[in-house]
């Protein structure tokens, strides 16, 4: 058994046994926000491995958030980029593979290939240095990249043996991008979601994008009907000055509400910062809860604080309490799940 292996057993056990297992009130029903573990357990381990779903499983996640890219044989596979070079060893093991920008891309590369890959923290490729350097030693274990339906079958065996209900959160990642190099990941991501019972809204599932067209085009196109969400930049709008602007922000969401079901802005969209270096909500959570719009913000992050909160406790509470959002995309489960459990309305 390889440490990947035994990581992964030792997970499942510590589950079983009640020692991992978030005890707390269900977040499916009422007002409290859910919980989406962002790459999985990423706060604790290599993002998006299988062993990061189980352990953000056993946190008690409501769902489990994998980005999806392509390989070269059209497998979906989980990654938060079309590169490689950021979490694997592929300039290693494959020195001469890069294109000619320097960047080892996941859709050059056959499955068999990216499953020789060993995953690690993410690190910067422009320095070589880790993003996050005190999360999880990056030559502790040998962890590989998983398929998109390797991950939900590993969700949906843990569903069926814990008896819980936790949902696929799938990003699909830069859709234009993979049709210009002749592939349409939407299409795939749609197939395995569809093979796995994800088909309409009534699924526990949601699929996520930047790209607003692709996601019309899913919706119309592609005659999807599970449900969507939004993504949006920090920079969601904002004038030339960094102010939002209530009327382009009033229409942009009106038009979302045409296709989608809810946003994923930007947790630092949704305020602005006074003078006193305070943050205040803007009126996007209650423009967008207006239209009917849920708001699922992104990244809650205790080492990777905004500027504008001294404590993780006061982001969540300030998120939660204050701005009233619908859930909340972490790398640190378990401590959101706890403090959720704390600020939220019962």
């Amino acid at each position: 058994m390889n440490c990947a292996h035994a990581l992964l057993a030792l997970t499942c056990t510590l589950i079983a046994a009640g020692l991992l297992a978030h005890t707390g009130a269900s977040y499916r029903a009422g007002t409290r926000p859910i919980v989406i573990a962002h790459r999985g357990a990423s706060g604790y381990l290599p993002e998006h491995t299988n062993v990061s779903a189980a352990v953000a499983f056993s946190m008690g996640a409501d769902f489990i958030e994998p980005d999806v890219v392509l390989s070269k044989d059209g497998t979906a596979v989980v990654l938060h980029d079309i590169h490689l070079d950021t979490v694997t060893n592929v300039k290693d093991l494959f020195p001469d593979r890069s294109r000619s920008d320097g960047r080892f891309y996941a859709l050059d590369f056959t499955l068999d290939e990216i499953k020789r890959l060993r995953v690690s923290e993410r690190i910067d490729v422009r320095t070589g240095k880790r993003v996050y350097p005190h999360r999880f030693p990056s030559d502790k274990a040998d962890l590989r990249v998983p398929t998109l339906a390797e991950l939900i079958e590993l969700i949906q065996g843990l569903n069926h043996s814990m008896h819980r209900s936790i949902g696929i959160y799938a990003e699909i990642k830069q859709p234009a991008w993979h049709r210009e190099q002749g592939t349409d990941i939407a299409k795939v991501v749609l197939s395995v979601l569809s093979r796995y019972g994800y088909r309409d809204r009534n699924s526990p599932c949601f699929v996520q994008c930047f790209d607003a067209a692709e996601l019309k085009r899913i919706r119309t196109e592609l005659k999807s009907d599970l449900r969507m969400i939004q993504l949006l930049g920090d920079d969601a709008w904002k004038n030339e000055s960094g102010v939002v602007d209530e009327s382009k922000m009033k229409a942009e969401l009106a038009a979302v509400a045409e296709y989608a079901q809810g946003i994923g802005p930007d947790l630092r969209s949704l305020v602005r910062v006074n003078t006193e270096g305070v943050a205040v909500p803007n009126s996007a959570v209650g423009e967008a809860h207006r239209l009917g719009l849920l708001v699922h913000a992104y990244t809650f992050r205790r080492d990777a604080l905004p500027e504008f909160t001294p404590t993780y406790e006061e982001l969540v509470r300030l998120y939660v309490q204050v701005i009233g959002i619908d859930g909340l995309f972490t790398d640190f489960t378990d401590t959101t799940v706890e403090l959720i459990d704390k600020f939220a309305p019962p």
